[in-house]
């Protein structure tokens, strides 16, 4: 591919591709330059995207290189460029995506998603036309959360399509919608009878850090127990101000609640670690990101511990999981083993994504592909498998998260009292390779982010 003209040229930051960075046009690459395609044509698109995986992609030596001209779109190349799995040390990738770059931007940089506000717990029925399916998370700045739909409701229809026609089809799709203004309906049946409300689609800021509480364990052990949805910088002062009332509160455990952490800043991930961690961590690494040997020199890197007045510096953690705990949250996991941190994950087994990205961006859409893979202080990596939970606890979606009944708390509470799995909490049902991926994949909103070098 032919250098693009000199007023293209930009230098890529050395950590990653920056939000604003991708607000460009952005580009194709040559050592530490940066070049967009000549054109935003299909064709020119192509011959970005072809010169930049091949520079860039982690499995790019053992990754298909097909023939542009044979794919009629930029998209159908992408997935054609994809590993497939060849090598017995990596699984195919079925973590690399496209995405528009103003909904990257949104999500990375303002904090702010596209959206109802209402997420629904489909994987865990997926296969299941016959069981419910219900509500398992509303955001509170959506019109979900204003027009009162909570977890725990059950969703009889989308959309007049009944849940089990959804279910059985795997396709939550209605969910997301592609502009402000369209409108979802909804058939929902709770304790009252049902209820149909109508949501419309919105930009607002999300909430990553929705809960911060003080709870105590059954035999009065004091507990600080936090949700972190996004590992975004708009979780940082929440953050702060949970720990900082953990640490006057004196609490003995930390429960990190993760069950929906679909990923997102390694930067903001290792915060999390280090609020956990404390003095533990110091000189240690959260996490070594190691790319392909065309970028190792250069752009291996490694994100220290840091030392947070704030953070709890307890030697165990409760992390609550799910197939939904994945990428920048798996590593808050690996993280905290490294450094001998005992890590008492509660739930189900998380997706396994030991990979993530520095993402590109050319004529508006943003390139998340594979270009590193992450290892702990003292080298573990690739737990392409996820990370079973040390206790197996079904949800219960009628209990709103961080009561102290709810399930996974509650068996967080009874293990910090009998340093074992209590016996009275539901099994959770095992997660199937097949199931983690398609978790990965699945239609639902907000999926797993990714794991961004950054």
């Amino acid at each position: 591919m032919k250098p693009a003209p000199k007023r293209h040229l930009r230098r890529l930051a050395a950590a990653a591709l920056l939000p604003a960075l991708l607000a460009a046009c952005g580009g194709g690459y040559d050592d530490d330059v940066v070049y967009y395609p000549d054109t935003c044509s299909v064709s020119d698109q192509k011959a970005w995207l072809g010169a930049y995986m091949n520079d860039w992609y982690f499995w790019y030596k053992i990754s298909p290189h097909p023939d542009a001209s044979v794919y009629s779109s930029v998209d159908a190349y992408f997935n054609a460029l994809l590993y497939t799995g060849t090598d017995v040390n990596f699984p195919a990738d079925r973590w690399s995506y496209t995405q528009s770059t103003e909904a990257f931007n949104r999500f990375y940089g303002d904090g702010q998603t596209l959206g109802y506000g209402v997420s629904v717990a489909g994987v865990e029925v997926a296969g299941q036309p016959d069981q419910p399916l219900y509500v398992r998370y509303v955001e509170p700045l959506s019109s979900a959360a204003t027009q009162g739909v909570v977890r725990g409701d059950q969703v009889v229809s989308i959309n007049g399509v009944p849940s089990a026609t959804i279910i059985g089809s795997d396709d939550y799709s209605a969910l997301t919608p592609s502009s402000s203004g369209q409108q979802l309906t909804l058939v929902l049946r709770n304790a009252g009878g049902d209820r149909t409300v109508t949501l419309t689609a919105s930009i607002f800021s999300l909430s990553p850090v929705s809960t911060g509480t003080v709870v105590t364990s059954p035999l009065g052990r004091k507990m600080g127990y936090v949700v972190v949805k996004d590992m975004i910088s708009q979780a940082l002062a929440p953050l702060e101000t949970a720990f900082a009332q953990f640490k006057a509160a004196g609490v003995a455990d930390v429960v990190l609640d993760l069950r929906y952490n679909g990923g997102g800043l390694v930067s903001v991930g290792s915060t999390v670690a280090s609020y956990v961690a404390g003095s533990r961590g110091s000189g240690h690494a959260y996490a070594t990101l190691l790319f392909n040997d065309k970028r190792a020199s250069a752009y291996n890197q490694s994100y220290l511990f840091g030392n947070l007045v704030s953070a709890a510096g307890v030697s165990r953690v409760f992390v609550l999981t799910g197939p939904r705990t994945c990428s920048a949250s798996e590593q808050v996991i690996n993280g905290l083993r490294g450094i001998g941190v005992e890590v008492v994950a509660i739930g189900d087994t998380t997706c396994g994504k030991p990979v993530g990205f520095t993402p590109a961006s050319a004529c508006g859409t943003t390139y998340s592909a594979v270009n590193f893979e992450s290892v702990n202080d003292i080298n573990q990596g690739r737990y392409f498998d996820g990370f079973a939970p040390t206790c197996a606890v079904a949800e219960d979606f009628a209990k709103p998260l961080g009561t102290p009944t709810e399930p996974l708390l509650g068996a967080a509470r009874g293990y910090a009292d009998q340093g074992s799995c209590p016996l009275s909490t539901p099994s959770a049902r095992a997660m199937s390779a097949q199931r983690r991926a398609a978790a990965v994949r699945s239609s639902e909103p907000d999926g797993p982010r990714g794991m961004i070098a950054r």
